[in-house]
């Protein structure tokens, strides 16, 4: 088989759009999920059973359902069932939002847990005020526990915006697929977007790895 990457260079463009798209919805989703991912993580964290028992069904669900099942069902059940169209777009950006809300809660409430009790005990009888402690005290421990688990769950769900493709949004890989239909070049546009994929998830997983070996030391 001969290989042309001209084609590939020609196109450039499409694809670049595609990487575009890419990066706003691993961002929005990113967003949507540090937002709602604390929300869920002090209810997680509630004294109220009420409360706690709704964070724990969040999270057991959103987990447990794969990310295209949530995807399809929003793009194609919520205008059937509340009778207005939502674009693909911000139908899977919101979809993977309040997935990586999830995660995200996961990982905010494990690192709370991992603060010891007694440190901010001896806060409060100290008398410090509530932005010196989490200035001095709280954040700079979950910062040390929390990142590496972050930029390992980032990488995936930057992976995870591919399945976009499937409700018609113009990310990389749909561009990849177009393209390689139109010039039957699959090969050429399917292996460019996987080095493109590496190239955007291979530093991430290189500083997550180093700030784990960083934080063993």
């Amino acid at each position: 088989m001969d290989y042309n990457w001209n084609v590939v260079f020609r196109n450039y463009e499409l694809l670049i759009q595609g990487l575009a798209i890419t990066v706003q919805v691993t961002l929005i989703s990113v967003l949507i999920g540090f937002l709602m991912g604390g929300i869920v993580c002090a209810a997680r964290l509630s004294k109220t059973n009420l409360i706690k028992n709704f964070a724990i069904g969040y999270i057991l669900f959103f987990r447990a359902t794969p990310e295209m099942i949530l995807i399809f069902w929003a793009y194609f059940c919520v205008p059937m069932i509340f009778e207005f169209k939502v674009s693909g777009f911000w139908t899977g950006s919101v979809a993977l939002g309040l997935v990586t809300a999830a995660y995200l809660a996961e990982i905010f409430r494990a690192g709370f847990n991992a603060i010891p009790v007694g440190q901010l005990e001896a806060a409060d009888s100290l008398g410090l005020k509530f932005y010196v402690k989490w200035r001095f005290i709280i954040t700079p421990q979950l910062m040390k526990i929390m990142i590496p688990p972050l930029f390992n769950y980032f990488t995936e769900l930057l992976k995870n915006t591919s399945l976009l493709s499937g409700i018609g949004v113009a990310e990389l890989a749909l561009q990849a697929y177009l393209l390689g239909g139109q010039t039957f070049r699959y090969v050429e546009f399917l292996s460019a977007i996987a080095i493109l994929y590496f190239l955007m998830i291979f530093p991430l997983s290189f500083i997550s790895r180093k700030l784990e070996l960083k934080g063993a030391n």
